[in-house]
């Protein structure tokens, strides 16, 4: 196996550090062969049996685009509605999605019934299949963060819709939409911690 040195294990950290997940975009286009290169490094993440279950459509069309937006600002509206007092006030401030600014948006499903990997490592826990597509999206995001791009990722929205929008088959399941763009400002702070919402608290490793 390759051999990597100090100096990478620190660079592979800063990279974890500083991947955030952005919310404020520029709207410059972002260069397709740097797109190529995204698209390329989701290759090059796991996945279950090499079932490889993850697909991605990369919107376009303005209208999808409004029909996303409208699907976000209801699902956010229910979501704000359940909270009460101060902690609703807090909601309301936060910015909770990318979809207006980001120029590019990619829809991601995960394919239920894939025929690749021939049901290897997923019989008795077919979650693995949408734990390789979350893989697959952090891949991404990293490979984005050293591109000098942020990715942000809404899930602030009704899978459903989502899939009857695209018209994607019955087996796709909604994973994620992603923006993708340049980040407006650099902050090595989560924005849920920077705002007061939830503090970033330590992994713990048990002993049994």
């Amino acid at each position: 196996m390759t051999v990597f040195s100090a100096d990478d294990a620190g660079t592979l950290l800063r990279i974890l550090r500083w991947r955030r997940d952005v919310r404020h975009f520029h709207p410059d286009p972002i260069p397709e062969s740097v797109l190529d290169r995204l698209c390329a490094a989701m290759d090059c993440s796991p996945s279950v049996g090499n079932a490889r279950p993850w697909r991605v459509i990369r919107v376009e069309d303005p209208a999808l685009r409004a029909a996303l937006r409208a699907n976000f600002e209801a699902a956010n509206a229910e979501a704000h509605e359940s909270y009460r007092g101060a902690r609703a006030e807090a909601y309301g401030r936060l910015k909770l999605a990318g979809l207006d600014k980001a120029p590019v948006l990619l829809a991601v499903f995960t394919d239920m019934a894939p025929e690749a990997g021939e049901r290897l490592g997923r019989a008795t826990m077919p979650e693995t299949l949408r734990q390789s597509t979350a893989m697959a999206i952090h891949t991404l995001w990293l490979a984005a963060r050293v591109e000098n791009l942020g990715l942000g990722m809404v899930s602030i929205l009704e899978p459903q819709k989502v899939k009857a929008l695209f018209g994607v088959p019955d087996c796709w399941e909604f994973s994620a939409l992603l923006c993708i763009g340049r980040s407006e400002f650099d902050d090595d702070t989560p924005l849920l911690h920077r705002t007061g919402w939830q503090e970033n608290s330590a992994t713990c490793w048990q002993r049994r």
